[in-house]
């Protein structure tokens, strides 16, 4: 599989959020039903292309199921906001979106960001479907208006210790950013740490949020001589980190989460990515073996985007919200919040054209979902 060095076209899905509201307020569905539902996302700011990326997957989905007379006859309008990677703006546009009716909350990128507008969303009990990169914490079984799509931080940590064990390697240490996601990553490690009863960390370090000044970070974890560098970090603070870290000499393993955005990070590092480790929690976008992603990519050929992990997130995560919709409307039932809330409590193994998805899941339930892949350095995924 080649990724390409940008993976999507910036201007055109900036585009497309204006074209999904318009479109959805223009023809609703069989007997006029309509589901509206509140997205924010970075459109700007450090994690742009992710957000941008999610975004448009989604709306591929969206667009097809709507031209289709909908889900169930409901069509889905997406009310899609920027929040700048900005946890106060994400609360912000959570108030407005269900000041404004909206049925449900979706889609919601970055941690800090899920959580602030979780905090918004659970007083008003409103349903909050499909973060990407939430915090473990917004996994509590108590917490009954939250679904989620993707596997939790901890599934991913656990895999990527389990895969430094089978390397015997057992001295860790982890590079995170400075902010919630960073912090939720590294208590997610020494979580998996400790429930694998591997030795603990020899050493971990924080850097400022989107930068390049690792040089502290640096300078601790070099001197810790661990063998794996598990990096909790986005795309651009990961990139110098990388750089930074080998030219102290270091020749061990960096592995990433997958909110690194892997095809930023390919863009930001090119050839000096060969052999670096990345967990992905949805099956690559060139699988075309694999039904979910095939009927992707036939959506995604009648456009000028290009396939990525973040988009294929988004459409699935789309496809599922849909499915939560068919579920509530069967039988004459009502796709309001009481309905999709039983419908989604019940999609607990929901097959996704090949692709498993429990929206409850428990702990490490979701491990087998995560993928370890790294990049050589002419752009090719090898798992």
């Amino acid at each position: 599989m080649r990724l390409n060095r940008r993976a999507l076209v910036m201007g055109g899905l900036a585009a497309g959020v204006a074209t999904l509201t318009s479109l959805a307020h223009s023809q609703t569905g069989k007997g006029g039903r309509k589901l509206v539902i509140g997205q924010s996302v970075p459109l700007t700011g450090a994690a742009d292309q992710i957000g941008l990326a999610y975004l448009n997957g989604a709306k591929l989905y969206f667009d097809a199921i709507n031209a289709r007379n909908g889900a169930a006859g409901y069509r889905i309008e997406v009310k899609a906001m920027d929040d700048g990677y900005n946890p106060a703006k994400a609360a912000s546009n959570a108030r407005q979106l269900i000041d404004e009716g909206v049925d449900a909350l979706f889609g919601f990128v970055g941690t800090a960001s899920c959580d602030a507008a979780f905090a918004v969303a659970k007083p008003a009990n409103t349903l909050f479907v499909a973060p990407f990169a939430a915090s473990d914490a917004l996994r509590e079984a108590a917490l009954t208006n939250a679904f989620h799509v993707r596997p939790a931080l901890a599934d991913e940590a656990y895999k990527m210790v389990r895969h430094c064990a089978t390397l015997s390697q057992d001295r860790i240490a982890v590079f995170a950013e400075d902010d919630a996601m960073g912090r939720a990553g590294l208590a997610a490690v020494n979580q998996a740490l400790a429930d694998l009863k591997r030795p603990p960390l020899v050493a971990s370090a924080f850097a400022p949020v989107n930068s390049d000044k690792v040089g502290t970070a640096v300078a601790l974890l070099a001197k810790a001589q661990p063998q794996a560098i598990i990096q909790v970090s986005l795309f651009n603070t990961s990139a110098a980190f990388i750089r930074a870290m080998r030219k102290t000499g270091f020749a061990g393993q960096f592995l990433n989460f997958s909110v690194v955005g892997i095809d930023p990070l390919f863009t930001a590092l090119g050839k000096e990515i060969g052999g670096v480790v990345i967990s992905q929690v949805v099956p690559s976008p060139r699988s075309a073996g694999t039904p979910i992603i095939k009927e992707y990519l036939d959506a995604l050929n009648v456009t000028d985007q290009t396939p990525s992990y973040e988009s294929v997130e988004g459409y699935i995560a789309a496809r599922t919200f849909a499915e939560g919709v068919r579920r509530s409307a069967a039988g004459g039932g009502k796709a309001d919040r009481a309905g999709l809330q039983k419908a989604f409590e019940s999609m607990t193994d929901y097959d996704v054209g090949g692709f498993r998805v429990n929206l409850r899941a428990k702990k490490y339930e979701s491990v087998r979902l995560v993928d370890l892949v790294t990049i050589t350095p002419d752009g090719k995924v090898v798992r």
